[in-house]
C-alpha cells in the first residue's frame, strides 16, 4: 500500500471522532526493527507474520502518541493481550493483511477509544449467524449487498468492544451488543447485558467509512470527571 493510500486512510479515521485524535497507518512488515525490549518479548515465541503486525501497530501508535506530544514509550502486551498505554493516553490498535492502525488521544479528554478495520467485502458464509443479532441481519436483508452490510456490522461490534473494555474489563460475547448504522456512517452499539459501569440499554456513538478498499469503525468515549 503506497505513502498516500495510507495518508488517505489515516485522514479518514480521523475524521470519525468527533474531537482531535491522532490517527497513523503503516504498511505491515515496515518496523520489524522498532519493538522495544518487553514488546519483543511479549512477540518471542510468536511467528513471523503475527511479529509483523505487533511491530508495525506499536510503531504506529508511538508515532500517535508522538503527535500529542508526549515522548515515546514501550506499549506492552498486558495479560489480556489488549495494549498497555501510558498513563494520561487512551487509544487503540487495530491490523488488517496490509497494514496497521493506532488512534489515541489524551485521556483527559476521551476515556476510551475503539478503532477496526477490515477488507470491504462480503462477510464469509455461516459467520454472520454467529455474529449478528436478529435485527442486525432483518437490517442487512433491506441493503443492497446484504454480506457486505454483514461485515460492516462485524467492522463495528468489534470497535465498540475495544472501546468499552478499558472501562468494564467484560469479555463480550457478540450478542451483547446490537448496531444501529445510518446512512450517513452513523453506529449505535447498544448493550443488551450488562457490563462493568455499563447497564442494559446504554449506548456507545461512533461511525463508519468505506476506504482504501476497508470498511473502518470507530468509537469514542469523551471523558466525564
Amino acid at each position: 500500500m503506497t505513502v498516500a493510500a495510507l495518508a488517505e486512510i489515516a485522514d479518514r479515521v480521523r475524521g470519525l471522532f468527533p474531537c482531535p485524535v491522532a490517527v497513523c497507518a503503516e504498511g505491515i512488515g515496515a518496523s520489524e526493527a522498532e519493538l522495544w525490549p518487553v514488546e519483543a518479548e511479549a512477540m518471542r515465541a510468536a511467528v513471523p507474520r503475527r511479529r509483523a503486525e505487533f511491530a508495525a501497530g506499536r510503531a504506529v501508535a508511538r508515532r500517535a502518541i508522538a503527535e500529542l506530544g508526549l515522548p515515546p514509550v514501550a506499549i506492552p502486551m498486558q495479560p489480556d493481550r489488549s495494549p498497555g498505554w501510558p498513563a494520561g493516553v487512551a487509544g487503540s490498535i487495530t491490523h488488517t493483511d496490509v497494514l496497521a492502525l493506532a488512534a489515541v488521544a489524551r485521556a483527559e479528554v476521551i476515556a476510551a477509544i475503539g478503532i477496526d478495520a477490515e477488507p470491504d467485502e462480503p462477510l464469509p458464509s455461516g459467520v454472520a449467524e454467529m455474529v449478528c443479532r436478529p435485527e442486525e441481519r432483518a437490517w442487512c436483508a433491506t441493503m443492497p449487498d446484504p454480506a457486505r452490510a454483514e461485515r460492516l456490522i462485524f467492522v463495528a461490534k468489534e470497535a465498540a468492544y475495544k472501546c468499552q473494555y478499558p472501562l468494564s474489563r467484560a469479555g463480550l460475547e457478540f450478542d451483547a451488543l446490537s448496531i444501529e448504522a445510518a446512512a450517513d456512517g452513523a453506529l449505535v452499539a447498544r448493550f443488551t447485558l450488562p457490563a462493568g459501569p455499563f447497564a442494559t440499554g446504554d449506548r456507545l456513538s461512533g461511525r463508519a467509512a468505506r476506504c482504501g478498499g476497508l470498511v473502518i469503525a470507530a468509537f469514542a468515549l469523551p471523558h466525564r470527571p
